[in-house]
């Protein structure tokens, strides 16, 4: 049975501003829950309904485990309808983004992307994709937001997540910079080369004007219907798309 401040303690942790005073975050399912097990990642502890005993990893003896009621699970899951186990885990030390890391590969960079759905189905599109990068400004959104570690469906813990000021970053850059714009080169007749930064705006404003000088690819996905625009994540996901279709 869970007590009290073990309750408080889980449902603080749906607000950033616990996760980043304790330096902990919710991950909720068991696949999720196994993956990050597997990876480099440090579970704190994970919290469990009867049903989910036969089913959890071998290697939980560093791991500190709850089992608990079907209300208990309630009252800290920060989704409607509970998934049976819950994880908390470690978030990692911040990692220095090292220029080498941006040669010979694609990255992402996501310029003030706010919806926690969409920058997590970003980070799920990059791992699929195997591009290990994800650059973002320092007003998108966190990247252990409930709703965007839910999204990722555990490809959190294997793409590198880097929170910088953009305009210093590209200024910097050596590697091309393509800009994802309503005008610019066709998506589909682009070279690629080896190498570049994949440049996504936020959802309403796109592209902020002091970067948009910064690009040196303007990209474009063309329209062939009416629609107004593209969800980001879905402009993702064509770029990866081109990209790999284009260096194979």
């Amino acid at each position: 049975m869970l007590s009290k401040s073990q309750i408080s303690f889980i449902k603080s942790l749906h607000q950033k501003k616990y996760r980043k005073e304790s330096g902990i975050f919710i991950i909720e399912g068991i696949k999720s829950i196994t993956e990050f097990i597997n990876s480099d990642y440090q579970l704190h502890s994970i919290y469990y309904t009867a049903q989910f005993a036969p089913l959890l990893p071998k290697n939980t003896a560093n791991i500190k485990l709850f089992e608990v009621n079907n209300a208990e699970l309630g009252k800290i899951s920060t989704l409607q309808t509970p998934q049976g186990i819950l994880a908390l885990v470690n978030i990692p030390a911040k990692q220095k983004l090292e220029p080498k890391s941006l040669q010979n590969c694609f990255s992402l960079v996501l310029d003030d992307v706010q919806d926690p759905g969409n920058f997590g189905t970003i980070i799920r599109t990059a791992d699929w994709f195997g591009i290990k990068n994800v650059i973002c400004s320092e007003n998108t959104v966190e990247a252990y937001n409930p709703k965007t570690v839910q999204s990722t469906m555990g490809s959190l813990c294997r793409v590198n997540l880097f929170y910088t000021n953009l305009n210093s970053f590209l200024a910097d850059t050596k590697v091309p910079i393509f800009g994802a714009l309503l005008e610019g080169n066709n998506i589909y007749k682009t070279d690629w080369g080896n190498e570049g930064l994949i440049l996504l705006g936020n959802e309403g404003h796109g592209i902020n004007k002091n970067l948009i000088e910064k690009i040196t690819k303007p990209i474009t996905i063309p329209r062939f219907g009416d629609a107004e625009s593209l969800n980001v994540a879905v402009s993702a996901a064509i770029f990866c798309s081109e990209i790999k279709r284009g260096n194979n």
